[in-house]
């Protein structure tokens, strides 16, 4: 299994998986500074919502260690400089500011002002919410694989592996578990335009994994659904609001409706770090709208007409009413979301 990123404690610096280059090539991107880090989620050589909320607290240690010897209110000044210009990468996933929050809350709470020992605590911090994150996946997949049944066929959407997260992955966490406990586990994977994150990565995963999985474009997802091939949908989440809305790829909302039609179970994987109640609903997360060259051109090729209009929204909302639970470490959380998702705290 590819690690999604490695701390180099001799050289204080972070390697991530360079992810753009999947599968062709495995390279790794060192970050010395948490700028580098921050072009790193922007540019989605991380990315998943665990991974990048992980990769910016690394990044907010890379900034603690260039900080100058002061005040502690200087040292918490540059730090939330940092942490700012790494929440703006990535807007919708809400683990990206929870983890950073979760480290500055750390330092404010410190009982010192030597900037060394605050950077240390900032290290151990990240490397918490690293291990959490891996072995929380570990209890999504526990929780999550009774609902695949001995033989079943999993339709998934994007990437919600263990490339997405600290290691073992949320959506694919639960295939894997249930592969574990002996189940004959199948999967479909759409390519999930305009990135191919399901085909570039998802397949590779579940290939490394010897997981029977089939690739299928997205515009497939319906006909598969009517032809009875598949029992079951689960996908990951980037941001939950309090009444159970979800937040994520491009193409997920289309899938829980088709599965609806269809009469088939949709079901989100997600740490609960990914629920953000401060929302009310769906439609108060803000939606990432990326580079209009993501559809337009593939591998440096033009694929449209120069000069098209183009509309390129990362994420999109699906209601509550078509999800029928949502899977996370702390245990499954099943409608009514809004009052059941607060009874998980």
């Amino acid at each position: 299994m590819l690690e999604t990123m490695r701390w180099l404690p001799g050289e204080e610096s972070l390697e991530l998986l360079d992810q753009t280059k999947l599968p062709v090539e495995i390279v790794y991107i060192k970050c010395s500074d948490y700028r580098d880090v921050a072009s790193a989620i922007k540019d989605m050589a991380v990315r998943g919502a665990p991974a990048i909320g992980a990769a910016a607290a690394y990044g907010l240690v890379l900034a603690a260690g260039k900080a100058g010897a002061g005040a502690k209110e200087d040292f918490l000044a540059q730090m939330e400089t940092a942490a700012s210009e790494l929440a703006a990468t990535r807007p919708t996933a809400v683990n990206l500011s929870w983890a950073l929050s979760r480290l500055l809350q750390k330092a404010r709470d410190a009982d010192t002002s030597d900037t060394a020992a605050l950077r240390e605590l900032l290290l151990e911090e990240a490397h918490n919410i690293f291990h959490e994150d891996a072995s929380g996946n570990r209890k999504i997949g526990e929780y999550g694989h009774g609902f695949i049944p001995q033989n079943g066929s999993v339709l998934t959407h994007c990437n919600a592996g263990a490339l997405a997260t600290a290691g073992y992955g949320t959506a694919l966490g639960v295939i894997r578990a249930a592969r574990d406990a002996g189940k004959n586990v199948s999967v479909y994977a759409d390519e999930t335009r305009p990135l191919l994150q399901g085909a570039r990565l998802t397949t590779l995963e579940l290939l490394q994994e010897n997981i029977p999985v089939t690739l299928i474009t997205d515009n497939m997802a319906g006909f598969l659904m009517a032809k009875g091939m598949v029992d079951l949908v689960i996908v990951g989440a980037d941001r939950i609001a309090s009444n159970g809305d979800v937040a994520n790829k491009i193409g997920t909302y289309g899938l829980a409706v088709m599965a609806k039609a269809h009469h088939i179970p949709f079901y989100v994987a997600a740490p609960f770090s990914t629920v953000d109640l401060s929302l009310q609903a769906g439609d108060k997360i803000p939606i990432e709208e990326r580079d209009h060259a993501e559809v337009t051109r593939h591998g440096g090729r033009l694929l449209a007409p120069a000069g098209v209009k183009v509309w390129n929204p990362a994420f999109d909302v699906t209601p509550h009413s078509l999800i029928t639970a949502i899977i996370t470490e702390r245990g499954v959380v099943r409608p009514p979301f809004e009052k059941n998702l607060k009874k998980t705290i």
